[in-house]
């Protein structure tokens, strides 16, 4: 089911724990053999009469939802709560208060089962999310990370060995969909909001630019792009939302395809890989697959609720790292800020 590269000899079941922010996500993966369960919970009804996430109810929220999520999800994998090899936890990047959460109780967990912990770095594992399909990326690929906090592309040499190309000199593409959807007024959660409207608008109303797509490099930049709707809004009037939705979303995405290639070719690269909340849009699947065919490159998608925010792909990458010799120490560390380029190398890999 996946590649050579990837799994370890020793089987190791692993329950992995995610909590960086408004999901909490548990589920229980074993080397070998795949995903044996899964549980998700989202805030999206806690938060939406706010207009977006409040840290401290997430935190709250977590520590209520997590014990309940675990115990249902070896009950799912029919295992004993013994029969667990190592506790994988989001250690960062993500809210400090949300990411201590999952920490303090995969710890605690751990201790108690005297079995290893790892702290898993939340791009890490969207990225590795794609080995999760039944038809996982060939290595070496090029991986388009882009979610609401980040936005970068990465060159994969191999599971754990990363060179960042480029990343967001501002708003990330998510963040840049969130805050362009607030102001047209739609509703919490933004981003899927504003695509949806997106459906019933034409997207060669706004002539948006396309930034950076100009100039040489893998950089990107989303916040003026979210000025520009405003500007045209204001002009435009009302009866305009959907066209504008459409035309920020299609430059959206089209900086992100155009990017993304740009990166294949300038490294020889022949497979990429879409990974975070936003590669969940549709219109930016159906773009990457369009010029992919095109070219004749493989491009992998893992499916939308890997996408977002969830356990499995923290159990996935926890297990890899635990499998590969790596332990936490025993001081709980979560890092709010954590660079990719930081991790450090698989050295199994």
């Amino acid at each position: 089911m996946h590649s050579n590269a990837v799994i370890a000899q020793a089987p190791s079941t692993v329950l992995g724990i995610e909590t960086s922010c408004d999901e909490t996500g548990v589920a229980i993966y074993r080397l070998g053999q795949g995903l044996l369960a899964h549980r998700l919970h989202s805030q999206e009804a806690l938060h939406a009469a706010y207009g977006g996430v409040v840290p401290e109810l997430a935190s709250r929220d977590h520590q209520r939802r997590l014990l309940p999520l675990v115990e249902q999800a070896l009950l799912d994998a029919d295992l004993p709560l013994q029969a667990l090899d190592g506790i994988a936890y989001t250690a960062g990047p993500g809210l400090i208060g949300a990411l201590l959460v999952g920490a303090g109780f995969a710890r605690a967990l751990a201790h108690a089962l005297g079995k290893p912990a790892i702290g898993v770095h939340h791009m890490e594992a969207h990225l590795l999310a794609a080995f999760l399909e039944p038809e996982p990326p060939d290595l070496p690929f090029v991986c388009l990370l882009v979610s609401g906090g980040h936005t970068m592309l990465v060159d994969v040499e191999a599971v754990g060995r990363y060179h960042v190309l480029g990343e967001t000199l501002d708003d990330a593409a998510g963040e840049a969909f969130d805050k362009t959807a607030k102001l047209l007024g739609l509703p919490y959660p933004g981003g899927p909001a504003l695509a949806r409207l997106a459906e019933q608008g034409d997207p060669s109303r706004f002539p948006f630019p396309r930034p950076l797509l100009d100039r040489p490099g893998f950089d990107f930049s989303f916040s003026g792009l979210k000025t520009q709707a405003a500007l045209a809004g204001r002009k435009a009037g009302e009866g305009a939302a959907a066209d504008l939705a459409a035309s920020f979303e299609a430059a959206v995405v089209e900086t992100l395809v155009g990017k993304s290639l740009r990166a294949l070719k300038t490294l020889g690269r022949r497979c990429l890989v879409a990974a975070g909340g936003v590669a969940a849009n549709r219109r930016l699947r159906e773009a990457l697959a369009r010029e992919a065919a095109r070219s004749g490159l493989r491009v992998v998608f893992p499916r939308p609720e890997w996408c977002t925010d969830n356990g499995a792909m923290v159990a996935f990458a926890g297990a890899i790292r635990l499998a590969a010799g790596e332990r936490a120490g025993l001081a709980v560390e979560v890092r709010p800020r954590w660079p990719l380029a930081e991790l450090p190398p698989i050295a199994s890999s």
